[in-house]
């Protein structure tokens, strides 16, 4: 009975921390590579300096999370990746709750780019 009560806890904790952010939209690497060449947009990537270095997207400013986010425009929408698709969503929470309207995450990370 209490490893299904565990069982429970920790796959709830997961679609948790899955959901998606209110106001944050979500895109596939497909539809990345459609505006990368948007300059109404910023690109920032929240990996580790190493791993940034390792493989990177050129449009793409490394930010690691953690980092100021605070420098970046609020007029423009800031879309968001990282290895995975997890620190980046973490990013975007981040960034809502400093007032950016218009955050997008990329779905899959640089894994699915």
């Amino acid at each position: 009975m209490e490893t299904w009560i565990i069982i429970a806890i920790v796959i709830g904790f997961l679609i948790w921390r899955m959901k998606p952010v209110k106001g944050v939209q979500s895109i596939s690497t497909s539809q990345l590579k459609d505006m990368l060449n948007d300059k109404d947009k910023v690109f920032i990537d929240v990996r580790t300096p190493a791993e940034y270095k390792g493989r990177n997207i050129p449009q793409f400013k490394n930010i690691p999370l953690g980092s100021g986010f605070d420098k970046l425009p609020k007029d423009k929408e800031v879309v968001v990746i990282c290895q995975s698709g997890m620190r980046s969503s973490q990013a975007c929470k981040q960034l809502k709750k400093l007032g950016y309207e218009r955050v997008t995450n990329v779905r899959g990370g640089m894994s699915a780019y």
